[in-house]
């Protein structure tokens, strides 16, 4: 087990239980007690645990992991939202996309598909996927404006509005901290949503990735009601209540 993924971890117990010794968390990692001490203290220094005598306890930013902890989870899910939701993409589409695990794994699924014949447009204000993407010969990549937030690799604020006015999607694909019937998509941090909403609002069709962890949650600040949502593209575990609510709202529901 890698450092980040014993990170992730940790968090994620903190998350579900509020508090942790470091004798459980050796336990639910197995690793040895001297090893999730260094862990706890790291961790403490980077503001995503508070340090206690024998443990930690979770700050309020462990629910909004930054996105280098957030990769192990629900990793095979991911992989076949995104390629599921790669199906969606017609060849020469102009596609945007937010930042998040999910919509980075649908990034590498695209370019796997793009040819010399069948080219893709990637508008995105992730930092992240454009890094990534921009060494692939087949594909273009076009990068919002505004200010890089460490904890997503988002650009968000007002600069990222001059490039998304300009431009019209054939698809958008939205990455969210949480899809729910009656609020509709949301996320954790609401300079991410306000952009997010703009992007989306340039699509012909709007597309949500999300592992079935996040459907039925609410996060705090809202990115659009549920009636600008098309598509969800999950996976095979969400729960067929949750479904049938969704598609009586009028959202598509694809699982993967």
């Amino acid at each position: 087990m890698s450092r980040y993924e014993r990170w992730n971890g940790i968090l994620e117990l903190l998350s579900q239980e509020g508090r942790l010794s470091v004798e459980e968390a050796a336990q639910a990692l197995d690793v040895s007690t001297a090893t999730i001490r260094r862990d706890f203290d790291q961790l403490a220094q980077q503001q995503m645990l508070m340090r206690t005598r024998g443990g930690a306890v979770a700050q309020s930013v462990s629910y909004d992991l930054p996105l280098r902890y957030k990769t192990a989870r629900h990793a095979d899910e991911k992989q076949r939202i995104a390629a599921a939701a790669a199906e969606l993409v017609a060849p020469g589409a102009v596609v945007g996309m937010n930042g998040g695990t999910t919509t980075s794994e649908l990034a590498r699924a695209l370019a796997t598909r793009a040819t010399p014949e069948s080219g893709l447009t990637i508008v995105t204000n992730a930092l992240n996927i454009a890094a990534e993407l921009t060494v692939r010969q087949h594909v273009k990549i076009v990068v919002t404006g505004g200010v890089a937030r460490p904890q997503s690799y988002e650009l968000i604020g007002p600069l990222a509005s001059g490039v998304l006015e300009q431009v019209t999607l054939d698809v958008a694909f939205l990455g969210v901290d949480g899809i729910d019937a009656d609020l509709g998509a949301s996320a954790h941090h609401e300079g991410e949503a306000g952009v997010n909403h703009l992007l989306i609002s340039r699509a012909e069709h709007v597309v949500a990735v999300a592992d079935s962890s996040k459907v039925g949650k609410r996060a705090f600040s809202r990115i659009c009601p549920i009636g600008e949502i098309d598509t969800l593209v999950t996976d095979d575990r969400l729960t067929d209540d949750l479904a049938a609510r969704l598609t009586d709202a009028g959202v598509k529901v694809v699982r993967a």
